[in-house]
């Protein structure tokens, strides 16, 4: 396999990257390589190209006009010429795109071999694959890195200027086609795939797989603070064994660093409490930088000055790469906290590497941190435009000994799992389903189903997992899908994660979203027609209303609330679905409650659940009601259970299910996990249950 790599912005290089000296050369960048490393590892990629613009610069040593550099034994860097030889912004690229497109046509010419797939990393180079596939019919995949309507969106009209506004006009029309005519899109995080990417007219959520990326964290784990780095803070500070709130960034308008002097500055308490470190790029002259980033280093220095902070605020003009883990020492040693206060974080990678130093994270509630802190526990999500939630939640942690060594610990442990091996293997994996597509339609030839919730029915034993793999392998004529009340790329996260293979029938969303895996293996179909039968009658705008006046709930974050659900938190379980119906129904608004694990509480239109849309498919599909086969452990698998003629409970069920009203004619396996839902189809099969089973449930 052949890839080859489009990334036209910053200044990309094989090795010793110059982080910092211009605005857009940041963490895609260390991303694109890091990504390139892992793939180099894997025996059926035989050759990775990163192809770049070439371009002539004052602002630096380094010959960026080099035609080829050798990155490893299979990996190279090529420089194409465009018609003007400077470094341009990427604001200012979109000019360039046409000669650029001909230099990578004429070098493909030049080729033994024509690449297997295009990978096009921001806007620009998705315009760029965009015009080869069209060309030359090489399928590409697309990783934006950051949105345009995103930033849009994180702007005040105030703080956009008419050239500002008319870039980001041409980056979103470069973005749209990307998203059109992209074979994959491969997201960072779930807000990216399922907030972000939904803003726009050719929004495909089958299309875009969630793969966080991984990082090299070892060095930062096993860091200590360096004399070089005390050197580089002490002149700042007159008491730098103080805790510090530290930030690592690019003085960029997104990164929004001001804010969080503005949080320090504004908050006297905070301030006698710790000290705060901003370690924004490398500078000489301020003057001498792009507009964007000096105009930000003189507010960050103009707000220092206003909240008279000298003594209190570190804000390093040079720093080494190898100075940034011994920062985080620094910071950890002190017991400090990392903050990242962005407007908007695609992902956010100096988030896990302060986790693996040891860290806890104040983040914004904007983007990827959502997803690294509900997976590591390690940290607080806040509003990046409300200063006064900054430092309220950095004072909570400061304060709370116990409780910043238990994020910093839960951190520690679960970073592990952002590992670029993992990343690669199941980018590899998409990429080789799409060159290599299945034979036969995914769900040709069904004559029976089987849906089974994922958490804590099939997931819950890594044992139980690798059975139900070699036990379904050898199934025929049985189709398997997934009901879970977790988001359509939740749910393949979790899959994914658990080393369960991509299910051809995705019901999620507690049944008001459905899926059907298409053709190709690898992308995935709305089910339409089950949309327009929920949108009847939902009045979700005067369900929310309703909902607000309810105190014995909290809505849930913005991620859970879907087009056809609104999903909160209840710690009164007393009879809360009897008494929501009731309050809703008082005020004209039907619809279905469902409260499971004593905890959720999901309100679905009238006509949705789990059951109805298994009911749904199962027509759909023209599969006989005794040859479907249903599985689930907790409350919101209840209306499924109970409609079903060959519902199994696995044994580790909750919620009191067994006892409920309309259980009868369930079959309780003794195994727990997958383990159960093996035994149960073969009890409705009249086949005796495996020995694995038997071995579990005894």
């Amino acid at each position: 396999m052949h890839i080859v790599h489009i990334a036209l912005q910053g200044c990309l290089r094989g090795s010793e990257v110059e982080y910092g000296v211009t605005a857009d050369t940041g963490g895609h960048i260390r991303y694109l390589l890091e990504l390139v490393e892992a793939s180099a590892r894997d025996p059926a990629v035989t050759r990775i190209t990163l192809v770049t613009r070439a371009f002539e610069c004052q602002f630096s040593d380094i010959d960026y006009t080099l035609a080829h550099e050798r990155v490893g034994p299979k990996v190279e860097l090529v420089r194409l010429a465009t018609q003007s030889p400077g470094y341009l912004s990427k604001e200012a690229l979109w000019r360039e795109l046409p000669s650029f497109v001909e230099a990578l046509d004429a070098w493909l010419d030049t080729q033994p071999d024509a690449p297997d797939i295009l990978h096009a990393h921001y806007a620009d180079a998705g315009e760029v694959a965009a015009e080869i596939q069209a060309r030359r019919g090489i399928p590409f995949v697309f990783t934006a890195h950051s949105l345009g309507r995103s930033k849009l969106k994180c702007l005040a009209d105030g703080d956009i200027d008419e050239p500002t506004r008319a870039a980001l006009a041409r980056r979103i029309v470069f973005e749209e086609r990307a998203i059109r005519e992209a074979a994959l899109i491969v997201a960072s995080s779930r807000d990216e795939a399922e907030s972000q990417y939904a803003d726009y007219d050719h929004y495909t959520p089958g299309k875009i797989r969630v793969i966080a990326p991984g990082s090299h964290l070892d060095a930062f784990a096993t860091a200590r603070s360096t004399p070089a780095v005390e050197s580089l803070l002490a002149p700042f500070l007159v008491d730098p064994d103080k805790p510090a709130l530290i930030a690592i960034a690019r003085p960029v308008t997104r990164k929004n660093l001001a804010t969080l002097v503005r949080a320090f500055g504004e908050n006297a308490a905070l301030r006698e409490k710790a000290n705060l470190v901003i370690v924004a790029g490398v500078r000489d002259h301020i003057d001498a930088l792009e507009p964007e980033l000096a105009d930000n280093l003189h507010e960050l220095l103009t707000l220092i000055d206003d909240f008279d902070l000298y003594g209190h605020v570190a804000y390093p003009k040079h720093h080494a790469p190898e100075d940034v883990k011994a920062l985080y020492a620094w910071a950890r040693e002190r017991h400090g906290v990392f903050v990242n206060p962005a407007l908007n974080e695609p992902f956010g990678l100096t988030l896990l590497e302060a986790a693996a130093a040891g860290l806890p994270l104040i983040a914004t509630d904007s983007g990827g941190p959502n997803d690294i802190i509900e997976q590591c526990a390690n940290g607080v999500l806040v509003n990046p435009r409300r200063p006064d939630d900054i430092a309220r939640a950095a004072l909570a942690l400061l304060d709370d000994p116990a409780r910043w060594q238990a994020m910093a610990d839960n951190g520690r442990r679960a970073v592990l799992a952002f590992d670029w091996q993992r990343h690669a293997e199941r980018y590899h994996d998409l990429v080789a389903r799409l060159l290599r597509p299945p034979r036969r339609s995914i769900l040709e030839g069904v004559t029976a189903l089987l849906i089974c919730d994922i958490d804590n029915t099939l997931t819950g034993s890594p044992m139980g997992v690798l059975a139900f793999n070699t036990w379904f392998a050898e199934q025929r004529g049985l189709g398997f899908g997934v009901a879970t009340g977790r988001s359509f790329h939740s749910a393949l996260a979790i899959l994914s994660q658990a080393g369960i293979p991509y299910p051809p029938l995705i019901i999620s969303s507690v049944g008001t979203e459905i899926h059907y895996l298409n053709d190709d293996g690898v992308t995935y179909r709305k089910d339409s027609a089950w949309l327009a039968t929920l949108d009847r009658r939902w009045q979700r705008e005067a369900l929310s209303e309703a909902l607000g006046e309810f105190d014995a709930i909290t809505p849930q974050g913005p991620l859970e609330q879907r087009r056809h659900k609104l999903s909160f938190l209840s710690d009164d379980s007393d009879d809360i679905t009897l008494r929501l119906t009731r309050h809703l129904q008082q005020r004209g608004l039907r619809c279905t409650v469902v409260h499971s694990h004593g905890r959720y509480v999901d309100i679905l239109p009238e006509t949705a659940s789990k059951g109805l849309a298994v009911a749904h498919v199962r027509a759909h599909l023209g599969v006989d009601e005794a040859a479907l086969y249903v599985a689930g452990d907790s409350g919101n698998d209840l209306d499924m259970l109970r409609a079903s003629k060959c519902s199994i409970l696995v044994a580790n069920y909750s919620d009191g299910l067994a006892q409920a009203p309309g259980m009868d004619h369930v079959y309780v396996a003794r195994a727990s996990h997958a383990q159960g839902v093996i035994e149960g189809v073969q009890h409705f099969q009249g086949r005796s249950p495996t020995p694995a089973a038997k071995d579990i449930a005894s």
